[in-house]
């Protein structure tokens, strides 16, 4: 499948903003199970690219004028496959993705939630699936009730949350019961050009024969074909997007847009 990508993140500031630094995961991986066709990049600045310590390609761009605005869009073709198969090891070792982050400790409540989850299961691909299950149940999905730092904890607890939450609370739930997992952001086609076309979702490996396996725990399902991978890290702030840091500027305004669309609505 061919997935037509474009995808525009606008920043404003209250003042001029003296020098800046930002992180970008907004290129495709090059995994197994896609490659970018072709692939654009339009920032001010200075960019420098790089592949950081998860296998990702990220830029670093740099912005010493001063400056109210910062403009990124990317755009391109990335042709997908149609089968369900393994996802790229990468550069860490699996038993990188076990260790907890602060946005993904477990406290009680999650580990015991977790266990629960997977009494039923013996089969490595079925309790992966049953967790996400799991946790599709017991956070609902409900736009603007979170921000981006909330951590599994604070979710699991309110029981409501978008994407990026249900890929925390997974990767809490599968790490507190000893199965290494990974975030991923990305680009989700849905054929429904009004739908957030940003997304994120889970691999988790299910042991040396099968390798990484990639979960939609949102949707409840594998994320293959109608899905782009742009970064996998321990959790959003590794695959994050945009993200950095900046001397002045006061208050900050961000705009984003992605749209994606197959060949037929291209």
């Amino acid at each position: 499948m061919q997935l037509h990508i474009r995808h525009e993140t606008l920043y404003r500031y209250e003042r001029p903003v003296k020098y800046s630094v930002q992180s970008l995961h907004l290129t495709p991986r090059r995994d197994a199970t896609q490659r970018a066709l072709t692939w654009n990049i339009t920032a001010p600045g200075r960019r420098l690219e790089q592949i950081d310590a998860h296998g990702n390609i990220s830029h670093l761009l740099t912005i010493e004028e001063p400056h109210r605005e910062i403009r990124i869009v990317v755009s391109g073709v990335v042709e997908t496959l149609d089968t369900d198969a393994r996802q790229d090891d990468g550069p860490l070792s699996h038993l990188a993705y076990l260790a907890p982050t602060l946005l993904t400790l477990p406290n009680n409540e999650l580990r015991d939630f977790a266990q629960s989850g997977l009494q039923q299961a013996h089969e490595p691909d079925e309790r992966a699936m049953l967790l996400a299950a799991a946790v599709h149940k017991a956070v609902r999905y409900t736009p603007g009730t979170s921000e981006v730092h909330d951590s599994a904890a604070d979710v699991f607890k309110k029981g409501v949350g978008v994407c990026q939450d249900h890929a925390h609370v997974y990767l809490a739930s599968c790490r507190a019961v000893g199965i290494p997992a990974r975030y991923v952001s990305g680009y989700l086609y849905t054929g429904d050009m009004n739908d957030v076309a940003s997304h994120a979702w889970v691999d988790v490996w299910l042991g040396a024969e099968l390798g990484w396996r990639s979960v939609d725990v949102t949707h409840l399902r594998p994320a293959t074909r109608t899905y782009c991978r742009l970064a996998v890290g321990r959790d959003y702030l590794d695959a994050a997007p945009v993200r950095g840091m900046r001397q002045g500027g006061g208050g900050e305004a961000m705009e984003a847009s992605v749209l994606v669309a197959d060949s037929a609505q291209q």
